[in-house]
């Protein structure tokens, strides 16, 4: 037969419930806090030589540096889009990529950001579930194209390109090629998938919150 609690016991049990719900209130605030307070701190360190041309009547504006790379993103922005063609943005990157050492990073760094990014409708807009990195096991992952058939392993099987990105750290990952058995196309967005993928699966797609509830 169970025993039953005594007064003091129940009150401790009521109160580290109480202390365990706050927690669970408080923790991702706070943690959420942290991180943004952690990196806004690291970007303020990037833009301390903004301060240098920092005009004098923003001298005493909390943050002024910041406000200033946030107008002139903007600025750069309006140019680029009403008076910049693209025959101009493409005689530099030709320049760019005459040297050696820069050109594979702006190329790679540029083609990254253009995938993640909605500026790039094609590349990373299909979810897919690869079979990795053992049978019967499936990871989230993207379809980039069709291998070429020179870069295939054997001539016989077509092959994919597949990019599996890493949780939370979805910048880094691994880049498959994958016959079209191996691999399952999702109906994911980009947007839903790349959630869950940094989050390790705690956070879900909303759409499925409502068919579940």
């Amino acid at each position: 037969m169970k025993q039953k609690k005594s007064p003091l016991y129940r009150i401790l049990d009521i109160i580290r419930s109480l202390f365990l719900n706050g927690t669970l209130v408080i923790l991702p605030i706070a943690l959420t806090i942290v991180i943004f307070h952690a990196a806004f701190k690291l970007i303020k360190g990037w833009l301390v030589p903004v301060q240098r041309f920092e005009p004098s009547f923003l001298h005493g504006i909390p943050h002024a540096e910041v406000l200033i790379v946030i107008a002139f993103i903007f600025v750069v922005g309006v140019i680029s889009k009403l008076f910049i063609s693209k025959r101009i943005i493409h005689w530099f990157e030709q320049g760019v990529f005459k040297f050696p050492l820069v050109s594979p990073i702006y190329s790679g760094i540029k083609q990254i950001v253009h995938a993640l990014t909605d500026q790039d409708k094609f590349s990373f807009n299909t979810v897919v579930f690869a079979e990795f990195p053992t049978k019967g096991s499936y990871c989230i992952g993207f379809y980039t194209g069709e291998c070429p058939i020179e870069m295939s392993p054997t001539q016989e099987t077509a092959y994919y390109n597949i990019y599996i990105p890493t949780t939370p750290n979805p910048t880094t990952g691994f880049f498959i090629l994958m016959p079209k058995e191996k691999f399952v196309v999702s109906n994911l967005t980009r947007q839903e998938a790349m959630t869950v993928i940094i989050s390790g699966g705690i956070i879900k797609p909303e759409r499925f919150k409502k068919e579940n509830a």
